[in-house]
C-alpha cells in the first residue's frame, strides 16, 4: 500500500465523522426551532405555563420515541441510506411550520409532532461512527459526533433574530435550505464502514433481544438524567430565566445558548476522559457533580455569580456524562446490536428530557418557584450515582477488553 493510500485511508474516518456530526447539528437545530420561540408563541395565542410547556416537549418525545425504530433500521440498512432519509424527511415539518403553523396551538402541535423527525438522527450516527473506529478510539468519535447536539444552540442563538430581522418564516426557511443541502452531500459521500456489523434478524425480534441486554436499561437510566437533563434545560432554561429572574426573552435565550455551548464542548471531553479512565469513573463524578449543582440550584440563589456558576457547572457534567454512556455503550454492547442499544437509549435520554419541563412548568403554576423541581433533579442524580458505583460498575467489569487495535 503506497503511502497516498493510507493517508487517504486515514483520513477517510475522520471525513465520515465529521459528516456525520454536521449531520447531527443541522438536524438537531431543526429539532429545536420551537423551544427559543415558546415565550414569543405564549405571547401570541395566550398559552399557558403548561400549555407551552408541552409546545417545546412534544418534538422532544416524538423523536425520543423515534429513536427506536430509526436505531434498529440503521443497524440494518447503514446509515449511508438514513441520514438523508432522515434530512429530506424533516424538511417536511419545518416548512409546514414556518409557513402554514404559526397561527394556532393545534396547528404548532402538529407541526411539532413531525419536527420530531430530527430528533431520531442521533440513533443513525452512533452506530455508523463506531463502526469506523476501534475501541480505543470510540469514546472520544462518539464525543466528537454527540457535540452535533450543538445544532440547539445553532438555534437559540439565531431564531428570535432571524424572526424579528426577516419575519417569521425566515429561521425555519434557512432551516430547510441547510437541510436540502446536507442530505445531499450526505447521499454523495457518506458510505458505511468496510466491514461493519450488518444485522440479519427480523426487526422485531431483533429490539426483543436488545430489551433484554443488561447494558440497554443501565445505559437508558444514565443517558435519561445526563441526556435528559441537558435536553430538559436546553428547551426550557429560557422559560426558567425569564420567570424565575426577570430576563429579557433575548437575553435568555442567549444565556441558554451559553449554557448548551458548553454541554456540546464537554461531551467529547466525557468520551477521550473515557478512553483514558473508563467510562464508569467518568460517570460517577459527573452524576456527583449534578447532584450538588442542582442541590445548589434548588435554593434559588442570585444569578450572579452562584446561579450561573451551578449552571455551567451542570452544564459541563451533563454534557460530559453523555459523552461516557455512549464510551459504556460502545464499550459493552454487542457489536452488530450498536445502532438497536443506541436507539432504546436514545429514547429513554429524550424521554428523560420530556417530563421535566412538564414538571417544572406545573410546578411554577403551583407554588410560583422552581425550586422543588431542581431538589428532584438533584435527589435523582444521587440515586444515579448509586446505581453507577455498583451495578453499572460491575457489568463494565464482566466486558472483557479487545486488543487495542482491533476494530
Amino acid at each position: 500500500m503506497t503511502n497516498t493510500t493510507t493517508a487517504m485511508t486515514n483520513r477517510r474516518p475522520v471525513l465520515m465523522l465529521s459528516l456525520a456530526t454536521a449531520g447531527f447539528a443541522v438536524n438537531f437545530w431543526a429539532w429545536a426551532l420551537l423551544s427559543p420561540l415558546g415565550p414569543r408563541f405564549k405571547d401570541l395565542l395566550g398559552l399557558s405555563a403548561g400549555q407551552q410547556a408541552l409546545l417545546v416537549a412534544v418534538p422532544v418525545i416524538v423523536g425520543s420515541l423515534g429513536r427506536i425504530p430509526v436505531g434498529a433500521l440503521t443497524d440494518r440498512f447503514g446509515g449511508r441510506v438514513m441520514f438523508p432519509l432522515i434530512s429530506a424527511a424533516t424538511i417536511v415539518p419545518v416548512l409546514f411550520i414556518g409557513l402554514f403553523g404559526q397561527t394556532s396551538l393545534p396547528a404548532l402541535l402538529a407541526g411539532g409532532f413531525f419536527l420530531g423527525i430530527g430528533g431520531t438522527v442521533f440513533a443513525v450516527g452512533v452506530p455508523f461512527v463506531n463502526a469506523w473506529f476501534p475501541p480505543h478510539r470510540r469514546g472520544l468519535a462518539i464525543g466528537v459526533f454527540g457535540a452535533g447536539m450543538g445544532g440547539t444552540a445553532i438555534g437559540a442563538l439565531t431564531t428570535v433574530p432571524l424572526v424579528r430581522a426577516g419575519g417569521a418564516a425566515t429561521p425555519f426557511l434557512l432551516t430547510a435550505a441547510a437541510l436540502a443541502g446536507y442530505a445531499a452531500v450526505a447521499w454523495l459521500v457518506l458510505r458505511d464502514a468496510p466491514g461493519r456489523s450488518v444485522a440479519s434478524e427480523p426487526l422485531l425480534a431483533r429490539m426483543a433481544a436488545t430489551a433484554k441486554l443488561t447494558i440497554t436499561w443501565q445505559a437508558c437510566v444514565l443517558y435519561a438524567v445526563a441526556f435528559g437533563g441537558y435536553v430538559a434545560f436546553s428547551v426550557y432554561l429560557p422559560a426558567y430565566l425569564q420567570a424565575g429572574y426577570g430576563l429579557e426573552q433575548a437575553d435568555a435565550a442567549n444565556r441558554m445558548a451559553g449554557f448548551v455551548a458548553l454541554a456540546v464542548l464537554a461531551r467529547p471531553l466525557g468520551g477521550w476522559l473515557s478512553d483514558r479512565f473508563g467510562p464508569v469513573r467518568v460517570l460517577t463524578g459527573v452524576f456527583a457533580v449534578i447532584a450538588v449543582m442542582a442541590g445548589v440550584q434548588a435554593l434559588t440563589p442570585g444569578l450572579m455569580p452562584v446561579g450561573t456558576l451551578a449552571f455551567l457547572t451542570m452544564a459541563a457534567a451533563l454534557g460530559a456524562g453523555s459523552g461516557a454512556t455512549f464510551a459504556l455503550v460502545a464499550l459493552v454492547a454487542p457489536a452488530d446490536k450498536v445502532g438497536s442499544v443506541t436507539g432504546l437509549v436514545g429514547a429513554a435520554g429524550g424521554l428523560g428530557g420530556f417530563m421535566p419541563p412538564l414538571v417544572m412548568g406545573f410546578l411554577y403554576g403551583r407554588l410560583g418557584s422552581y425550586g422543588l423541581g431542581l431538589a428532584l433533579l438533584a435527589v435523582t442524580a444521587a440515586l444515579t450515582l448509586a446505581l453507577t458505583v455498583t451495578a453499572v460498575r460491575a457489568l463494565a467489569a464482566r466486558r472483557p477488553a479487545e486488543p487495542a487495535g482491533a476494530r
